[in-house]
């Protein structure tokens, strides 16, 4: 299981003012509105969540990344686990033609919003239990979606993700932290968030979970 870096540049590139998120606004209403997923997280105030989720092609370089890391070629099937509007997935299939894609996430505002692209492979679910059969593709990823469980659900679905895929292609990113400073501000910007941890706790949780394939993080610097 090794920790491979996708998304941290990309991360980096907005700019946050963490104290103020606290500040401004009630951050416990705000949470409880963002964790329903629906309009107000994605397309609504910043407080809630993106504050306007759009395509603008951030992701083409992160897809890129994760094609030649992953070898991705036509013909295989990846699975984004928490896929959103599907942004990244229209990427993928740009940069491997031929791409069989297929991404679920619990948002149904978020899969009814997404790039008509890929909107047909998109479907509403739970990730702790994934409607797939064993083995059902090549390559299995989750992008910022496994730390919005509480620590049973993120147990279950690691499993899911492990028995889905086939072979070592799978990858998961969350949120985590490195120091105290990083841990404060992910505290002051989360909404969704109910698994905090280190990556060290991350690691060890991936390896009980029985989960052998990669992971990353991102970090609020």
């Amino acid at each position: 299981m090794a920790r491979v870096d996708f998304i941290q540049t990309l991360h980096a590139s907005t700019k946050r003012n963490y104290v103020q998120r606290v500040v401004d606004h009630d951050k416990a209403a705000c949470a409880a509105v963002a964790r329903q997923f629906g309009a107000d997280y994605w397309d609504g105030e910043r407080q809630h969540g993106y504050g306007g989720y759009r395509y603008d092609g951030r992701w083409r370089p992160v897809a890129e990344r994760l094609a030649q890391h992953y070898g991705l070629k036509a013909g295989d099937r990846l699975l984004d686990v928490g896929c959103g509007k599907g942004f990244l997935l229209y990427e993928l299939t740009q940069v491997v033609p031929g791409l069989e894609i297929a991404g679920l996430d619990i948002s149904a505002y978020g899969v009814a919003h997404a790039k008509d692209e890929v909107k047909p492979f998109l479907e509403v679910g739970d990730c702790r239990k994934l409607p797939y059969a064993d083995g059902a593709f090549d390559c299995v990823i989750s992008m910022g979606t496994l730390h919005n469980l509480p620590i049973e659900g993120v147990f279950d679905a690691l499993a899911e993700m492990e028995r889905v895929g086939r072979g070592p292609r799978k990858y998961f990113m969350v949120e985590s932290f490195r120091d105290e400073r990083e841990k404060a501000n992910l505290l002051y910007w989360q909404l969704t968030c109910l698994s905090f941890h280190s990556p060290e706790s991350w690691a060890w949780i991936a390896q009980r979970a029985g989960y052998a394939g990669d992971h990353g993080f991102i970090f609020f610097e």
